[in-house]
């Protein structure tokens, strides 16, 4: 499809493109001055009392020691790709240069992002708490705080984003959609690790804090004599806010990366222009969303927050279409391409597509909200199984993320093949997708904030409740936000994960063109068709890999929370005077364990996530590499909105008998939802957020290796070398695999004796 425009020599711009970029970038950074208002303007807000804040604190430095440690951690791997990418083929060296230099911006970027989530949510947590204690008023503040914190991640995600692919078009021009490449895969790289790492951490803490504490000492959930209570409080952060920030500005990155590597190829420097164009948009439909968001008098705050998101869709909606008409010709022959024989009206497609993008945003909100929101049928179904024990809450849950999962992934695909749908050429369908993805980065600002809402909210009424000054109107106020947030993540969570559907579509789409099948000819080529058994076999290893990544996260938090569990259980037997509240419990060694233990587990995942993809494709070819991603990208959709949905749901169920029904707090009906919750929180918070990063990262190895398959399989080279690599590959994947499986569980390397005493024998 895209080889007759290649041939035409790398893309020039003009004066006039060079002006737009340079408007982009400037759209960018007026994103992080609005950012930096917001930031000012939450730090401003009261901090409460100085037994608040000493718990805020506690959170704040376990939350930076955390991230620092990783950080360390993830820098030899950054340096070892980044030397690896100078070694992959590319037109000059300029390129080979600009793709490693900007793959370690796109990582410090994706770094700098999910920091500044955290370092913002430990200290907007506190001030929420405080807002709402103030009395008259305080809901409407604690509300304005919170969303506004993730007003200024929002921000900065997309100002970051922008800037980073605005720099690279206007130092590389024609050779930036290579360069972006690299950009994507930095952005990617981390955000997969920090999504894994502060999942892990996030819910062993939360798991062993639940299990103890809930169900077995019958305290609440954020009870000060828990000791896995401040780790839990960290988890929110390094997991909720630090990697879903993280999450979501590599599904930015990643989406603009796909949309400018196949604009160049369908439109020319148009198409290189545009889809910048389109986010910038979004930047303004942004800062409208974050300001106008306010619950009215009685309002529940989720109406509120999606009423600002609706608004802020139209708008983009409105002002995209503009631009499609402004700047795009009316015929293909206009364009600076090699498409002038192509039928239709190229701003009529790109309109149609970027609203299809938009729409699909909307309908995602609309469709996780329903399964998810505490006040709808499936988690009030999910809440009335309590009444019968654990198991049909487990059940009920599974039930409830298997049915949305099937009809969020109709809709994506729906969208994907619209959009598909509105040309004739394969380049311009493709491209169209790409578009669709760049569309709904308008609403990722107003996205973003939603997110970080919810873990903030949730850090508050920890803080409120471990400090025990937080009482009546002000207590149900956090109750009600933390609410509200659980059913916000979980929608950003539906929305994330069709961003990257529909970034990974897009960057199959650059695949096809990297490793040189031309899916426009009359006859698909033999080693392309799905029957082909080499095809058949990279699908089904595509969809294994994602089912064997789950897992490894899955039981990675099994382990962790484990050893949380008899941590806190050894406290309360060794030390008596924690439950009278006559001895502080030992925080500092719970945050210890989740630390060591999360970071010590992002290895598995991140070599199968990277050697994959290089075992299938210089071990069975280019045609098997392209079912991988098929099968990667169809179950990975289904797997991720399974288990986010069914993690939200039992999360909810358990909110709302806490919130009285079914028998309220303490009840067996409540037990059993913490049970529900408990096998819920890797669900939604470790596992399934970490798909999206996965299958992103698989697509752009994938698009950064074919030229090297495609040499490697040429005609008279030596086999042997391509399939050692696949050989190390494989051996490397399952080396890793048997170090992870050996850890054990906590129980393992538990004596047996302490085991039972414990409960955890028979």
């Amino acid at each position: 499809m895209s080889r007759q425009v290649l041939a035409e020599g790398p893309l020039t711009l003009s004066g006039g493109d060079y002006t737009v970029v340079g408007v982009v970038a400037v759209v960018a950074l007026v994103a992080l001055a609005v950012g930096y208002v917001l930031l000012k303007e939450v730090l401003a807000a009261g901090q409460g009392t100085p037994k608040m804040q000493e718990i805020a604190k506690a959170v704040q430095e376990g939350a930076a020691a955390y991230l620092n440690r990783q950080f360390r951690t993830l820098v030899f791997f950054v340096a070892i790709v980044f030397v690896l990418l100078f070694f992959l083929p590319a037109d000059t060296v300029g390129e080979r240069i600009g793709r490693s230099v900007f793959f370690i911006v796109g990582a410090i970027f994706s770094a700098a992002i999910g920091y500044l989530g955290m370092w913002l949510s430990t200290r907007a947590n506190l001030r929420v708490a405080a807002a709402a204690n103030e009395g008259e008023g305080g809901r409407e503040k604690a509300m304005r705080v919170a969303f506004r914190t993730g007003g200024v991640v929002g921000m900065s995600t997309v100002g970051l984003g922008l800037l980073g692919a605005s720099i690279v078009v206007l130092s590389f021009a024609g050779q930036a959609p290579k360069v972006l490449e690299g950009f994507g895969f930095g952005a990617a790289l981390l955000a997969m690790f920090m999504r894994v790492g502060g999942g892990i951490f996030t819910k062993a803490a939360d798991v062993g804090a639940d299990l103890v504490g809930k169900v077995e000492q019958n305290i609440p959930e954020d009870d000060p004599r828990n000791a896995a209570t401040i780790a839990d409080n960290v988890g929110d952060n390094v997991g909720d806010c630090a990697g879903m920030a993280a999450d979501l500005f590599e599904s930015y990155s990643v989406t603009l990366v796909a949309a400018l590597i196949l604009g160049s190829v369908a439109f020319g420097a148009q198409g290189l222009l545009f889809p910048l164009i389109v986010p910038a948009i979004g930047v303004l439909t942004a800062v409208i969303g974050v300001y106008i968001t306010k619950a009215r008098p009685g309002e529940n705050g989720l109406s509120a927050i999606n009423r600002s998101f609706y608004i802020s869709a139209v708008i983009s909606a409105v002002l995209c279409t503009i631009a499609a008409f402004a700047y795009l010709p009316s015929t293909f022959g206009q364009l600076h391409g090699g498409l002038a024989n192509t039928a239709g009206n190229p701003a009529l497609v790109a309109a149609i597509a970027v609203i299809i993008g938009i729409v699909l945003a909307a309908i995602i909100l609309w469709i996780t909200g329903y399964y998810t929101g505490t006040e709808n049928k499936p988690v009030q179904e999910v809440g009335k199984t309590s009444l019968t024990g654990a198991a049909t809450v487990i059940l009920s849950g599974i039930s409830v993320g298997f049915e949305s999962a099937v009809y969020t992934a109709v809709v994506i695909g729906a969208a994907v093949y619209g959009a598909f749908l509105l040309s004739g050429s394969v380049a311009v369908a493709l491209f169209a997708v790409a578009l669709a993805g760049t569309g709904l980065l308008t609403t990722v600002g107003v996205i973003v904030a939603m997110d970080t809402f919810g873990p903030v909210s949730d850090n508050a009424q920890g803080i409120a409740e471990m400090s025990g000054e937080v009482e009546g109107d002000g207590a149900k106020i956090l109750t009600e936000l933390d609410a509200v947030g659980n059913t916000t993540k979980a929608i950003t969570k539906g929305i994330a994960i069709a961003t990257a559907v529909l970034a990974a579509t897009a960057l199959f789409g650059s695949y096809v063109n990297a490793a040189g099948l031309d899916a426009a000819a009359s006859q698909v080529q033999a080693a392309f068709a799905v029957f082909t058994p080499s095809t058949l076999v990279g699908l089904m290893v595509g969809a294994a890999v994602v089912f064997m990544f789950s897992g490894l996260a899955v039981n990675a938090v099994t382990r962790a929370a484990g050893a949380i569990v008899f941590e806190v259980r050894r406290q309360f037997r060794d030390n008596p005077g924690i439950m009278d509240g006559s001895v502080k419990p030992e925080y500092g060694k719970v945050v210890d364990i989740c630390t060591r233990d999360s970071l010590r587990e992002l290895a598995t995942p991140g070599l199968l996530a990277v050697l994959a993809p290089i075992a299938v494709g210089f071990g069975l070819g280019v045609g098997p590499l392209a079912g991988y991603l098929a099968g990667a990208i169809a179950t990975g959709t289904l797997m991720a909105v399974f288990l986010a949905n069914s993690g939200g749901a039992w999360d909810n169920a358990k909110k709302l008998v806490e919130d009285g029904n079914h028998g309220g707090k303490g009840s067996d009906a409540h037990a059993a939802t913490v049970i529900g919750d408990t096998v819920g929180d890797p669900f939604k918070d470790t596992a399934g957020p970490a798909i999206n990063p996965l299958i992103k990262v698989m697509n752009l190895v994938s698009v950064l290796i074919a030229p090297a398959i495609v040499a490697f399989y040429a005609e008279g080279v030596n086999p042997a070398f391509r399939i050692a690599i696949a050989l190390v590959a494989v051996v490397i994947i399952g080396a890793a695999i048997v170090v992870s499986k050996r850890r054990g569980t906590a129980i393992a390397d538990t004596p047996a004796d302490e085991a039972v005493s414990n409960g955890a024998g028979v």
